[in-house]
Formats: C-alpha cells, structure tokens, sequence
C-alpha cells in the first residue's frame, strides 16, 4: 500500500504558490525516491490541501528528513504563509 501525505495550509499569495509548483514537483521527482505524484486543491479562503502520494512510509519520512533541500522545493515551502494540518494515511 501506498502512503498518502494530507497537508492543509493557508497561503495568501495564489500566483507565487502556483508558479512555485511545478520546480518543487520536479525537485521531488529528481531527488525524493518513492515518490509518486502530488495533488494540489485550492479550498475556500486561503487554504490549499496538497496531497502527496508516496510508495512507502519509509519514503515519505526520508523525504521530510531532507526539508526543503533544493531551490524549488524551498521556494514552493516560502510561499505557504501557515500549517493549518497534517497527517497520513494508507491508500487501500
């Protein structure tokens, strides 16, 4: 079974989050083994909930081991002004 990272968080600036997207997704597909894919949903106010497959749980915690490592991934993180929530669970 795959596990699914589940991160809400609050960002005002829309057009920075958007246009951080795709460099920190292609950071995480050059240096984050296992992972599969990510979902980005835009909620009501400021919120977005970004969901993030991976093959494992031993993936995903050595992917938050590495933080915000590379250029993109570290500028997509600038852009989210607070956590709101997190958690995981198992794709079935």
């Amino acid at each position: 079974m795959s596990t699914v990272e589940l991160t809400r968080f609050r960002a005002a600036d829309a057009d920075a989050l958007l246009a951080a997207r795709p460099a920190m997704v292609a950071d995480f597909l050059a240096d984050r083994a296992g992972f599969i894919g990510a979902r980005l949903v835009r909620l009501p106010g400021d919120e977005w909930l970004d969901i993030v497959e991976w093959r494992g749980e031993e993936d995903f915690a050595a992917s938050r081991s590495k933080g915000a490592n590379l250029p993109g991934i570290k500028t997509f993180f600038a852009a989210i002004d607070s956590l709101v929530s997190s958690e995981t669970g198992e794709l079935s």
